[in-house]
């Protein structure tokens, strides 16, 4: 994808009479914003590199301490990496507790398998959330990214057209997650640790890429979002004007 800064292209396929420069910086700006909710290239890495390790030690030696160990102090040290460089670190935190979580339960039940449990509960859980949210007219995209676009909820009221691109955008999340489940959970139960878990890391990305594309393909053609910062700050400085005036 793109950066924010990355100079804007020509959209051949843009409508006739529409700005192209506008379009694809329009574009450009989505782009942007998904990279900084999903965590971009380094976000994926970090949510695949720990599941990877668990389920390759765990292959080559069947010890199960000895994978847990390494899937933890991995996610650990990608935390440490992204603090020493002052970086976001919620989404390595966010790969910590989910390690944590698996650790946890696998050492609890003594089977490797159940080390993927939590996060497949979390990823059926997830698709519940943004489908429910779509139905219920909240949809989840857009309680996520309205604050990386400085819109808040104000698609909610007052921009029906990014309102119905963020229910769109949720319901994609929502059956891609459940497609998802609809693989792993019959194969908890039916195949083995080193089954489950290469199909597991093989999922990460793919299913992850093909929603933000279609979050961004939807976000791509909807209106611009109402930057309620700014208007805030607007009404403020309008407000300072006017008292100002009062005193002269």
């Amino acid at each position: 994808m793109t950066s924010i800064d990355k100079p804007a292209t020509t959209d051949p396929h843009a409508p006739e009479g529409a700005d192209p420069q506008t379009d694809a910086d329009a574009k450009a700006v989505t782009e942007a914003a998904l990279f900084e909710a999903f965590g971009g290239v380094r976000g994926m890495v970090e949510t695949v590199v720990p599941g990877l390790l668990f389920v390759t030690i765990y292959t080559i030696n069947k010890d199960l301490h000895a994978a847990a160990i390494a899937a933890v102090a991995v996610s650990l040290l990608l935390v440490a990496v992204r603090l020493i460089r002052r970086d976001t670190v919620k989404h390595a935190f966010s790969g910590v507790f989910g390690v944590a979580f698996g650790v946890v339960f696998a050492m609890m039940t003594g089977e490797a398998k159940d080390f993927y449990l939590p996060g497949m509960v979390y990823t059926l859980g997830l698709a519940v959330a943004y489908i429910g949210t779509s139905v219920a007219g909240v949809p989840l995209i857009g309680l996520i990214l309205g604050p990386v676009f400085k819109e808040n909820l104000s698609w909610r009221t007052r921009n029906p057209g990014r309102k119905s691109a963020y229910t769109k955008a949720s319901y994609a999340w929502g059956f891609i997650l459940l497609a998802k489940c609809a693989i792993l959970f019959p194969l908890y139960w039916w195949a083995d640790t080193e089954q489950l878990g290469w199909v597991l890391v093989s999922l990460k990305i793919p299913p992850f890429l093909l929603a933000v594309y279609l979050t961004w393909l939807f976000l791509a053609k909807a209106p611009a979002p109402i930057d309620v910062f700014a208007e805030m700050e607007a009404a403020e400085e309008a407000e300072k004007a006017e008292r100002a005036a009062r005193e002269q």
